[in-house]
């Protein structure tokens, strides 16, 4: 089975797109029942401790990878809410925050960015594209 270590093989490319999707507060859930679809390794990040609003301890970041898919998630949702169209992302994983930075640059041109959270030390960046179209970059 693949990993996120091999999704970031140099052999493989520079970058490796999967989906990305913004659970309800149910991203645990949503992605242990993908794997019993498709197999596959799971694997979460989890806030250390619990946050009001939330029933169960949120996902940071979550994947299940396997031979046919990978998918990333998460139950934190943008400062807009979740809503139709805005819960679906291309995700990235990169090899480095500077890979991350000459991503962003190239995406964000001519595009006024728009960030969740902005740094280096950020496991997760979001911007939007020209297009609109919402991507997760993660390292």
């Amino acid at each position: 089975m693949r990993n996120l270590a091999a999704m970031n093989d140099p052999g493989r490319g520079k970058f490796v797109s999967a989906i990305f999707i913004t659970f309800p507060g149910n991203c645990r859930k949503a992605l242990t029942y993908y794997q019993t679809c498709f197999g596959g390794t799971l694997h979460f990040e989890t806030f250390e401790k619990e946050l009001a609003g939330y029933t169960e301890t949120p996902v940071v970041s979550g994947s299940l990878v396997s031979d046919s898919i990978t998918i990333h998630g998460s139950d934190l949702v943008h400062d807009e809410g979740r809503t139709l169209g805005n819960y679906l992302a291309i995700f990235l994983h990169c090899k480095n925050t500077d890979d991350r930075q000459t991503l962003i640059k190239k995406l964000g041109l001519n595009k006024q960015h728009l960030f969740v959270k902005h740094g280096d030390d950020q496991k997760l960046v979001e911007l939007t594209d020209a297009f609109d179209v919402r991507w997760v970059l993660g390292v």
